[in-house]
């Protein structure tokens, strides 16, 4: 049994703390399109980009995809 990343919810979790992107890349020096890409499902985190991220967004890295059971 394994456990993959399914949908991304960064859209989600920057409507929640009422952000944008481009904020997110300000504070976390990420490009503006590679975060569109992520929010967006386009392109997968790589572990460094999700633990910078979910650092600045004060939020667990499992609140940044969907799990799904293999």
């Amino acid at each position: 049994m394994g456990y993959v990343p399914g949908r991304c919810l960064l859209k989600q979790r920057l409507k929640e703390i009422r952000q944008t992107q481009q904020w997110l890349s300000d504070i976390t020096g990420i490009a503006k399109s590679q975060i569109s890409e992520y929010a967006n499902d386009s392109r997968k985190m790589s572990l460094p980009t999700l633990m910078t991220i979910s650092r600045a967004l004060k939020c667990s890295m499992d609140d940044l995809y969907e799990i799904v059971e293999e």
